[in-house]
């Protein structure tokens, strides 16, 4: 046991030193009272019944602590401690009062009686041969009627009841002499008990009284002891200086005795709690490593149950969003790992987006692409499971900048437009096969904690080889104002890696603009669609209206837009693949060229462009998707 207690105290260097530090603390605070204790004895000196209570000196004494000689001769000057170790005094007629304080310099003591009955005690009480009187203006002598009445009716007698003096049936009552025949009326139910006279009203709890011999008020002013003249009448003093108490040769060996043996304590102490943290510090470092690889473990894509997700979920309790295929929820696997839960509904699609995301994000690994940790396939409940990622989508970000509270830097959005294009980059080349995501968009791209992007939501992606540029589709797949023009229409190509190229550079552009590409609230109509009056600003070397506070800032904005007018070119042959994507964000702006106007044609709609420079290129193999 007591092995276990010190394993839980020494955990640290810096907890051995606070140790060490009190252990010598309460050595010295020992070695102190060792002084006290050994100095030589007063037999006079200030003496207390214990911690708290009021300090006894001249004129009063404490009986059987200190000698008659130490107080005044007076017998009202004696106090006692009672069984509870309070200072107690003694009045006439074996009366006790506990004492509440002493104040030597006002020559007043204040009491009490713990009962808070004090005529049960001082009914009788003369103070005539005592030595304590009650300061002026002091209570007058009264007289008193007691009676004793059966009628529990207390309206009858005006609030004269002694409440600590009646019991339940028998009440009480206390007439003054001059007043008591005016209730002579309701007296017939009573019996008298007694006449006294008293000078404590039957109201009060405690009082104070004075003493004026003997006379010590100088010498308390003065800091000086006070005691009764050698050889003198009993009523002169005088004043002396208290002496300090020396510590002689026995007692000074005591003291380094005590010291030698707080030190040594103190060394045995630290050396067992030092050695218990050496060995607490690799059973922790055991643990560590035990704790990662669990942690490890955890973070590989793995199939949980269900009942899995509503643990970790907490039972679905931290909503963080809800999209057309499922709601996502914040969830724990352990004490250091968050995660994001997508709970797919089931009502949505054929399992196709589930197979998807499974399929293509456990074979991948790439700092700008969202981890899967697992997934959940139990009967008709579908869930996968995300790292979490705190900041959420670039979305917000984008969308709610409006002029000066733009909430992202233009350093950091082209960190984040160069981190996408790496990561597009990984998905359609580092990859055994080509993943094609098909809906890329501000809205999913994630932001960890230092907001570098990763890429999510897979659900409409696409394996192929790496060796084939083109894909067949069926049906049109992504989210409007993203999606290229050949996925809506072969006249212009073919669908390939290509397309999201062309997503990115509307992301690229939307980074730019702060808002949607296409946007009827502006007030220049000729704002509308962001893409194509950005190319004739920079066609014509105008400011795009675009906040920017300096030159370095106004390159970075020029980049993107330069860049992302390449990625929407209406023709997948027109655009770049991601790799010189990456290569144009990381060189320098100066030594971009603009792209080709794919809006050549104003009397055309948007979606609906003219035939670019460049024929379609026949030459893309059309291939199956891979299941």
């Amino acid at each position: 046991m007591l092995m276990g207690r010190y394993r839980l105290r020494f955990t640290s260097g810096t907890d051995y030193f606070v140790i060490m530090m009190v252990i010598y603390l309460s050595c010295f605070v020992f070695i102190v009272n060792v002084a006290e204790a050994v100095s030589i004895q007063d037999e006079c000196k200030v003496n207390r019944c214990k911690h708290h209570e009021p300090l006894v000196r001249f004129p009063f004494r404490l009986q059987g602590l200190q000698p008659p000689h130490c107080g005044y001769p007076d017998p009202g000057f004696q106090l006692s401690c009672s069984e509870n170790n309070e200072t107690a005094l003694k009045l006439p007629r074996s009366m006790k009062l506990l004492v509440k304080h002493i104040d030597y310099k006002a020559q007043r003591i204040h009491l009490y009686d713990p009962s808070r009955c004090l005529w049960r005690q001082l009914v009788h009480l003369n103070l005539s041969s005592f030595p304590f009187m009650f300061e002026e203006p002091s209570y007058p002598l009264a007289f008193y009627y007691l009676f004793n009445c059966s009628s529990n009716d207390e309206s009858l007698y005006d609030n004269r009841i002694v409440r600590c003096l009646s019991t339940p049936g028998s009440q009480i009552i206390a007439f003054e002499s001059d007043v008591g025949y005016v209730y002579n009326n309701i007296l017939l139910n009573c019996s008298n008990i007694g006449n006294f006279s008293t000078v404590i009203p039957p109201t009060l709890i405690d009082f104070q009284l004075v003493w004026y011999r003997p006379y010590c008020v100088d010498c308390e002013k003065e800091g000086r002891g006070c005691r009764l003249k050698n050889n003198s009448t009993k009523d002169q003093t005088e004043c002396f200086d208290i002496p300090r108490h020396h510590i002689g040769a026995r007692q000074k060996l005591m003291v380094a005795g005590v010291v030698l043996g707080c030190f040594i304590l103190a060394t045995i102490v630290i050396g067992v709690g030092w050695t218990l943290h050496l060995d607490k510090r690799e059973k922790e470092s055991q643990l560590k490593i035990e704790k990662f690889l669990e942690d490890y473990r955890s973070l590989k894509p793995s199939r949980y149950s269900y009942a899995d997700i509503k643990r970790i979920t907490n039972h679905f309790k931290d909503k963080l969003g809800q999209g057309g295929y499922g709601t996502v929820f914040k969830g724990r696997l352990s004490n250091d790992v968050l995660v994001a839960v997508k709970v797919l509904n089931n009502f949505k699609g054929n399992g196709e987006e589930f197979i998807n995301e499974v399929g293509s994000m456990g074979r991948i690994h790439h700092v700008n692409v969202t981890r899967l940790v697992g997934f959940c396939a139990d009967g008709y409940e579908r869930a996968l499971v995300y790292e979490y990622l705190p900041n959420e989508s670039l979305e917000k970000f984008i969308f709610a900048a409006k002029g000066d509270n733009r909430s992202l830097s233009w350093e950091k959005l082209h960190d984040i437009a160069l981190g996408v294009a790496k990561g597009i980059e990984y998905l359609h080349q580092g990859c055994e096969q080509r993943i094609l995501h098909f809906d890329i968009k501000p809205h999913n791209i994630l932001l960890d904690h230092n907001f570098n992007p990763k890429i999510s939501d897979f659900g409409l992606a696409k394996l192929c080889s790496k060796e084939q540029s083109a894909i067949s589709m069926t049906t049109a797949r992504g989210t409007m104002g993203y999606i290229a023009p050949e996925v809506l229409s072969r006249n212009f190509g073919n669908v390939s890696y290509k397309s999201d190229v062309y997503s990115f550079g509307m992301l690229l552009l939307e980074m730019v603009g702060g808002r949607k590409n296409i946007d009827v609230t502006v007030e220049n109509t000729s704002q509308v669609y962001f893409p194509e009056w950005a190319y004739n600003c920079l066609d014509k070397g105008e400011e795009m209206g675009i906040r920017i506070e300096d030159e370095e800032q106004t390159g970075i904005a020029k980049k993107l837009t330069i860049v992302g007018l390449w990625c929407i070119q209406w023709y997948p042959v027109d655009r770049p693949p991601m790799k010189a994507v990456v290569q144009m964000l990381e060189g320098e702006s100066n030594v971009l060229t603009l792209p080709p106007n794919p809006f050549a044609s104003a009397d055309q709609t948007k979606m609906g462009a003219t035939m670019s420079r460049k024929p379609v290129n026949i030459e893309l193999a059309t291939i199956s998707e891979l299941e």
